[in-house]
């Protein structure tokens, strides 16, 4: 049977113990509609709760929720058990903290999460060499998770995707990561010497269809677009100085994004992901779009990116054809063609001018 996380906008005089014995009225009638209750989390300071539960179908739910107290969700979506446990550490109730009747369970569903990338599509001289490089960075990086409390809940050759509680120790694990990385890295091969890193905050469930999807994606945007090892958000930040006497975020190492830079790359990378591959795609179509002209998109690209708008184009659609090659998703005149270059001979020039090689060597390197 399929399982649903929902969430519930709590009126401002609704306390934990409020929705503690809505739950329990829940749990009374759950029988009736096919469904099972596993366990919910209640942030009084944020207002809002989010319910775990097992059910037939979305309607079953809000059919429960009105019978039982009239409370009926605002936003329901489906979830996998084993992320909701990777993002929120538990899938069933707390011990109760106290000997009460009612389990209370006053634990927010806010998390902070942190997107990781190192460089693994880059040409190398020696495989073994790489792999010993891989093998330390992820040694040392789970080391750091389990040093400051983040759990994985994904992770690849080249990327980490966390959860953790405490902003304070999600901006210390990264720099702890930041730090190790100089002294695992070689000094001849500065192909592979890549780190990004992108933090963002938020709730499980949103206007979005997956769980923590709207914070995931701005934490993307961050680690992969803006010019700087450390990225944070604007919340983070806050959160960050006001847990920590408003010790202010070291900018030699962190550099945190405004609310409006924030709206500004979610709405440049929604356009980008609609004509980046388009050969016949120019600036004035940029500049337009966005709302910005020629100069202003120009100073705020330079700004968040170092790149101008035809070099962060330039850039992107390398950066895919790259991965593209990377992962033999066809010959190199295929790629080209697809990845918006008019012709394979620009294609490979352009290429190896970003990338310090041919495709066809990058192939050859990189064999199935």
């Amino acid at each position: 049977m399929p399982i649903y996380m929902d969430r519930h906008d709590i009126p401002e005089e609704i306390t934990a113990e409020h929705v503690a014995q809505m739950h329990q009225e829940d749990l009374k009638v759950q029988h009736l509609y096919g469904c099972k209750g596993m366990t919910y989390w209640c942030d009084e300071q944020r207002k809002t709760a989010f319910c775990l539960i097992e059910a037939p179908n979305e309607k079953a739910i809000q059919d429960m929720h009105n019978n039982a107290h009239g409370e009926v969700p605002h936003r329901i979506i489906e979830v996998s058990k084993n992320i909701v446990e990777s993002f929120l550490g538990r899938i069933e109730d707390p011990k109760k903290s106290q000997n009460t009747a009612l389990n209370i369970i006053n634990d927010p569903a806010f998390r902070v999460i942190m997107l990781i990338k190192i460089s693994d599509y880059l040409p190398r001289l020696e495989e073994n060499q790489f792999n010993l490089f891989a093998q330390k960075f992820h040694n040392s990086a789970t080391k750091s998770f389990k040093r400051f409390e983040g759990n994985i809940v994904k992770q690849d050759n080249n990327s980490y995707l966390a959860s953790f509680i405490s902003v304070t120790k999600a901006i210390l694990c990264a720099l702890k990561i930041q730090h190790d990385f100089k002294y695992i890295t070689t000094e001849h091969n500065t192909s592979i010497k890549r780190l990004n890193i992108g933090i963002s905050s938020g709730v499980p469930v949103t206007n979005k269809d997956s769980l923590f999807e709207e914070t995931i994606t701005l934490a993307k945007l961050l680690c992969e677009i803006v010019d700087n090892q450390i990225v944070i958000t604007s919340e983070v930040k806050s959160l960050y100085e006001s847990e920590n006497r408003n010790e202010l975020i070291n900018k030699e190492y962190i550099r945190s994004v405004n609310k409006k830079e924030e709206k500004f790359l979610t709405s440049l990378m929604e356009f980008v992901s609609t004509i980046w591959n388009k050969p016949d795609f120019n600036v004035n179509d940029f500049s337009t779009t966005l709302g910005f002209s020629k100069s202003q998109l120009n100073r705020k690209l330079k700004s968040l990116t170092g790149k101008s708008p035809n070099n962060f184009i330039a850039d992107y659609k390398l950066q895919k054809a790259l991965k593209a090659l990377h992962d033999q998703k066809g010959n190199i005149s295929e790629i080209a063609f697809e990845t918006g270059f008019n012709s394979p001979a620009y294609f490979s020039t352009c290429f190896k001018n970003k990338f310090g090689v041919l495709p066809s060597k990058y192939i050859q390197q990189h064999p199935s």
